[in-house]
């Protein structure tokens, strides 16, 4: 009976109704213990006529047992995994202890899960009832939390509890949440009238209703005890409801026999509610299952079938809590006596918890449990084990060893805070010189992603020094990250100087990947300082390498690297498929700790074509992605890069929102680079505007700090972008003067997309007999590019200048192509200027019809992009880790919005692919 939870039954009653009707709910449930969540959980699965239940709970002491709480919950779903997608099976698989493991990502268990309850749910809707998340280990937490997020249009309902303010999967979730209060006096007065055999004075239930906050489990525990009805204790003495509860169950526990209590330890000491378990621990103490009735008469256990549990998790911690440390410690040593080789996890633990001191056996028995869970993706729960390994390990280099590989579980769990502190641990014990180049790397990799992108050059340039004589390729990898970490900082002299360092170095080497990571490092140091034409032959030769390589697929480091030097080039050839290659390897594999870099460099590909809708979705997915790995300097980028697209088409409030966001994020972290760019899009959104003053001081503001720090890449500077700005500010000399500092600079680099734009610059600036000629040169160049908005803009320009040359033929021409190219991506700004400049040739544009792609949200480009280009439902749930039901109700709203009615329609929508991936 659930006394006074009516309001909360119902809440839940409608949560199951919205299920069954195929729209997914989530609600968390916190309270303080003895609230009532437990009790709320089991009356929704009363209710759940109809529906598959599902359910797990945290268990306190099973918080190191890698996916435990996941495998409880899966459980009754395993015949459904043959129908999720191959990698995610796989994934899953490894994570429940079904097949051999291998280190993966830990989101692909998340998606996996995901795609486990939508195809449950299509058989019946399902519920999922999750209690004491507080407790649940890391790696299910984490699974879950990235499962719930993406439920959608499932026929799923889910409830998790929590205590209140304890950490748990409920955190920063955004999950709809019912805080779970005390009852009333009224309540108060019905709950004890229900459990109570004599009638209770009125002074009593007035007191217990105070004293207890109305708490269900304290008024029920207490109703019972005599020490309640001491007439003489003050109305208003305060009772802590846990130590009081706690109490209660401590004076039961002193009523039993001895032989029960050492019974019941074990049983508290268990991280599992299997009596047969029990029993064969028991035997080592002398104890069996017979002791147990005097507990279950006192109303701490309860014996159903082939389980033993504790009344209330307050019990359990009561029993644990008042035994002696020595007894506690016969108890676990009794456990993992009686557990088989097979539950090394479990049996690890138990044997950590019997030992006192160093002990090398221990070390090693949970450095194999803390690897075992690594395989299996559980980070967390490694990271934790392979800390703990640490302290039983009696030499320094070990602790060391263990710390730093308990540092890199807990940077691939997400924890960056928690790996740095693991790192520094590592450093005190570690005096091998390969073991501290180990932790330095680890240390600048995780400086540079989470925003220290300074320090992490210093760190990985000093490990790779202190690598270059004993392992010169590793050296090379790490130079080259450093070189990577300098290009965030803005600091090409650190660039070159690193990357003369790879040069020395792979001169030695024969490894082909050290002599790609030089020509890259290498290439990327050169263009930034200013030496564009010999930087990108390098470029090239490591392009070249990528694309006759056999590797890519299985090197990670490659696969991140790979998109790059398209990127640098900007270019239309065949080469700008490596970024698509090595996304979708890296979506294929799971690899979502690399997934916000390729993302941002896919999207930014994407934002320089004609696919914009593609770009714009592409961009919010990595960026909740970057958030979700703390990677702040990714973020940075998403964001300023973002806001840069957002700038080319006119979405003024958005581009300010995230070009702030981006800014703040540069400046208190020193990213230079990506405080650059989001002075970018704040430049181009005022010019797009029209507001001539402030796109100058935008401008010259990213200029200043272009020259501060030495940074000579054509392809940031907004000398093009002042060029037009003076004109309109009729500064003809300053324009002119600029334009040759445009053409200058381009032709340092040499490539099509620097050359367009400053043969652009010289066409504005020409006379009205020789403005052709470098409007001319600058087509042919953007025919080499893919940017469509580029030469979009040269053409309004063009246009613009044959307009004012009283050549009103020739302008249009250029003008009807300009606003054809601005309504095929949706640079509504531009297009508007260009249908301004047309119609004062004595022509009217005709008005693009509305319903384009600009109405759909990220998440809807993103789907309809990847339907659009003939994936499958299922292909693309798969991919952007959402169940097939979802995609469908996304691709409904798509066709509405729209006004289309087929995939065909679908892929015309979103137009034709200039980027050739």
């Amino acid at each position: 009976m659930l006394v006074g939870r009516e309001n909360e039954l119902r809440q839940l009653l409608s949560m199951l109704d919205d299920a069954r009707s195929s729209r997914s709910r989530v609600l968390a449930i916190v309270g303080e213990a003895g609230i009532g969540k437990s009790s709320l959980l089991d009356a929704a699965a009363q209710h759940a006529t109809g529906m598959t239940v599902v359910r797990a709970r945290g268990v306190q002491s099973e918080t190191f047992i890698p996916f435990g709480g996941l495998f409880e919950l899966c459980r009754p779903l395993l015949p459904f995994l043959d129908r999720i997608p191959d990698h995610q099976r796989a994934a899953l698989e490894e994570a429940l202890a079904l097949r051999p493991a291998h280190r993966g990502d830990r989101f692909l268990v998340g998606a996996a899960t995901l795609n486990l309850l939508a195809t449950a749910a299509e058989v019946n809707p399902v519920l999922v009832l999750v209690d004491d998340a507080q407790w649940l280990d890391g790696s299910s937490a984490d699974a879950f939390r990235f499962a719930l997020r993406r439920l959608q249009a499932d026929p799923v309902a889910v409830v998790v509890t929590a205590r209140i303010n304890e950490s748990s999967l409920i955190g920063g979730s955004a999950f709809p949440l019912l805080h779970l209060g005390g009852l009333t006096l009224d309540q108060t007065r019905s709950l004890i009238e229900h459990h109570s055999l004599h009638p209770m004075p009125e002074a009593l239930v007035d007191r217990l209703f105070r004293g207890t906050g109305g708490n269900p489990l304290a008024i029920v525990e207490l109703t019972g005890d005599s020490g309640w009805f001491d007439e003489a204790a003050p109305l208003d003495a305060p009772v802590p409801i846990d130590s009081e509860v706690a109490r209660v169950y401590s004076e039961r526990l002193r009523a039993l026999p001895a032989a029960t209590g050492t019974a019941l330890l074990l049983a508290a000491s268990n991280d599992s509610p299997d009596l047969a378990e029990f029993v064969r621990a028991a035997r080592h103490l002398g104890v069996g299952a017979e002791d147990l009735a005097p507990a279950e008469a006192a109303r701490l256990i309860t014996l159903t079938g082939s389980r033993l549990d504790f009344c209330h998790p307050l019990a359990r911690s009561a029993t644990y809590g008042a035994a002696l440390p020595t007894t506690r410690r016969e108890a676990h040593r009794a456990l993992a006596d009686a557990l088989p080789d097979v539950e090394f996890d479990r049996r690890a633990w138990h044997l950590s918890l019997s030992v006192v001191g160093v002990d090398d056996r221990v070390s090693a028995v949970l450095e194999q449990a803390g690897e075992h869970a690594r395989e299996r993706s559980a980070y967390d729960v490694a990271s934790r084990t392979l800390d703990r390994a640490a302290l039983f390990a009696p030499e320094e280099e070990r602790r060391a060893r263990l710390l730093l590989a308990a540092a890199e579980s807990a940077w691939l769990a997400g924890m960056s805070g928690r790996a740095e502190g693991l790192i520094e641990a590592a450093k005190q014990h570690a005096t091998n010189v390969a073991l501290r180049v180990a932790i330095e790397e680890l240390r600048g990799y995780i400086a540079t992603r989470v925003g220290r992108v300074r320090a992490g050059h210093q760190i990985l340039r000093e490990a790779a020094e202190n690598a270059s004589v004993a392992d010169p390729d590793h050296a090379v990898l790490m130079f080259a990250e450093a070189v990577n970490a300098a290009f965030y900082a803005g600091d090409p002299a650190a660039m070159r100087s690193t990357s003369e360092r790879i040069v020395a170095i792979a001169k030695n080497t024969t490894d082909r990947r050290s002599r790609f990571f030089s020509s890259m490092a290498q290439g990327m140091a050169m263009i930034f300082s200013g030496d564009g034409r010999e930087g990108v032959a390098l470029l090239r030769s490591a392009v070249e390498f990528l694309l006759r390589s056999e590797e890519l697929p299985n090197d990670p480091r490659l696969l991140a690297w790979a998109a790059m030097g398209p990127i640098w080039l900007r270019e239309a050839g065949a080469e700008r498929s490596l970024i698509a290659t090595a996304f979708g390897l890296a979506r294929a594999q799971g690899a979502v700790g690399i997934l916000p870099f390729l993302h941002a460099h896919v999207a930014l590909d994407q934002a320089a074509t004609d696919q914009w809708a593609q770009a714009e979705a592409g961009f919010h997915e990595a960026i909740d992605l970057a958030r979700e790995t703390e990677q702040t300097t990714e973020l940075a980028a998403l964001l300023s890069r973002l806001a840069w697209l957002e700038a080319r088409q006119g979405a003024e409030d958005r581009c300010r929102e995230h070009a702030a966001e981006a800014l703040q994020l540069s400046r208190d972290n020193g990213i230079v680079l990506c405080e650059i760019w989001a002075l970018a899009a704040n430049g181009d959104l005022e010019l797009g505007l029209g507001n001539a003053v402030a796109a100058l001081a935008a401008l010259d503001e990213r200029a200043r700090l272009l020259e501060k720090q030495g940074i000579a890449d054509p392809d940031l500077s907004p000398t093009p972008e002042l060029v037009e700005v003076h004109l309109r500010l009729g500064h003809l000399e300053q324009a002119a003067a600029l334009a040759e500092v445009a053409r200058l600079e381009a032709d340092r680099k040499g490539q099509p997309w620097a050359t367009a734009r400053a043969e652009r610059s010289m066409g504005l600036v020409a006379a009205d007999d020789a403005f052709d000629i470098p409007f001319a040169s600058a087509l042919i160049s953007h025919g080499a590019t893919p940017d469509l908005f580029e030469e979009a803009r040269t053409r309004l320009a063009y246009g613009a200048r044959l307009r004012r040359a009283r050549r009103r033929l020739e302008a249009r021409e250029q003008l009807r192509l300009a606003i054809e190219q601005f309504d095929q991506l949706g640079a509504t700004l531009w297009s508007e200027a260009a249908r301004a400049e047309l119609a004062a040739t004595g022509e009217t544009a005709r008005r693009r019809t509305p319903g384009t792609i600009n109405q759909l949200t990220p998440q809807e480009l993103q789907i309809a992009a990847m339907l659009g280009a003939g994936r499958t439902t299922r292909e693309t749930a798969a991919a952007v880790y959402l169940s097939p039901k979802t995609v469908e109700y996304h691709l409904r709203s798509v066709y509405r919005k729209l006004g289309i009615n087929s995939r065909g329609d679908l892929a015309a929508a979103l137009g034709g692919d200039r980027s050739g991936t």
